[in-house]
């Protein structure tokens, strides 16, 4: 657990008189002046908590710590000043969002207790942090398993959604692409509702019912919900809600949600998922990309143009040919290996579609199959 300190001062000599005083408790770094110390912040860890001076030249103590916030959210801020009015305790609070108000001079048994407190509010900031991650990928794995074992095409579809979403994130430079990746991977989720027979139907081009043509229509609104009900997920609900959407306001969900107002994951969605259709028609992706320029209004023409100028690099390319593929049979089938050709029944049902990354529950449902005899071996896997 990190516990290190920065001291932030315009003064040499209040600086080194802290580090005498307070080094044999405490890990601590300084800086002179605010410039100095965000530009070591770039380059170092997050700090567990940054003290700072409130007079300073160039950049006064409330501005530097608006962006040590924003630079490093969890690092306890603690404000230091010989000027203890009322507004400047104000400005430091609301702006600044401090965590201790400490006066000059500060003496020792005065600064080493806020100094401990600071430390401990760190690690309980962090460890929420932590526990809600674990909790969040948690969630979202239990899920991703369901729609494995319920409906291998769509989750094998949300495997080939989420390397295309974090390869074209990561090329953009995203800064967050946590929330964008788990909506590609769980944009299926709805499918566990859909009937099995009527999922085969759609997904063979055949004619639907009402009725049927209806529930396939509200697969994102069912998604939506379901992960509406778990707390952080609301973003990612969103855009499970709006993968449908075109960027005119056409399509579902029908309100009046359209353009930039639709959430940017949904609109990247909508391009990745007719990329994936295409490529499953065997389309090159090339010309894939000049047919949907020409859908006017169903694309952010800008996410489709970002799309267009990294698509060889961002895109996965087609399934290896059968010479970098091998056979192996159940008992050497390992997680993480992708599937060359689809694994079958004996009779010729499909389980699992080629392409498909083999997750826990996945390898469960093959052994299953072979215990019972009916699981067709070998099987093909990509060479690794």
């Amino acid at each position: 657990m990190n516990n290190e300190i920065l001291f932030v001062d315009d003064d040499p000599d209040i600086l080194a008189g802290l580090q005498r005083t307070l080094r044999k408790d405490f890990r601590i770094d300084t800086a002179i002046g605010g410039a100095q110390a965000l530009a070591l912040m770039r380059s170092h860890d997050p700090y567990a908590v940054v003290v700072a001076d409130m007079q300073m030249p160039g950049m006064n103590g409330i501005e530097f710590l608006v962006q040590v916030e924003s630079l490093a959210p969890d690092t306890v801020r603690i404000m230091l000043t010989g000027n203890a009015d009322q507004k400047t305790a104000r400005d430091a609070v609301n702006q600044g969002h401090i965590f201790r108000f400490l006066t000059k001079p500060c003496p020792q048994e005065e600064m080493a207790p806020a100094l401990r407190a600071g430390l401990n509010q760190y690690r309980l900031i962090t460890a929420e942090r932590d526990v809600l991650e674990r909790t969040l990928n948690g969630s979202a794995k239990v899920l991703s398993d369901i729609l494995a074992v319920h409906d291998a095409h769509a989750f094998g579809q949300s495997q080939r959604l989420r390397e295309y979403m974090r390869a074209f994130a990561e090329h953009l430079k995203f800064k967050q692409t946590w929330d964008l990746e788990l909506a590609a991977m769980l944009s299926k989720i709805g499918c566990v509702t859909i009937p099995q027979a009527v999922l085969e139907r759609a997904r063979a081009g055949r004619m639907l019912s009402g009725p049927e043509a209806d529930m396939m229509a509200r697969v994102p609104q069912i998604g939506s919900d379901l992960l509406s009900n778990i707390p952080r997920l609301e973003s990612v609900a969103a855009v499970i809600r709006y993968q449908s959407k075109n960027f005119d306001g056409t399509g579902f969900p029908r309100d009046t949600v359209a353009g930039e107002d639709i959430p940017i994951g949904a609109r990247i969605l909508r391009v990745l998922e007719d990329l994936l259709a295409h490529e499953a028609a065997r389309t090159p992706k090339a010309r894939a990309l000049e047919s949907m320029m020409r859908s006017l209004g169903r694309y952010d023409p800008k996410v489709l143009e970002a799309v267009a100028a990294v698509f060889d690099i961002c895109l996965a390319e087609e399934t290896p040919p059968e010479a970098q593929s091998c056979e192996v049979g159940i008992k050497t089938l390992r997680v993480g290996n992708v599937l060359a050709a689809p694994a079958r029944t004996r009779a010729g049902a499909l389980i699992v579609p080629s392409g498909t990354r083999m997750s826990p529950m996945l390898l469960e449902k093959l052994r299953n199959f072979a215990q019972l005899g009916d699981l067709e071996e070998p099987i093909q896997v990509i060479k690794q």
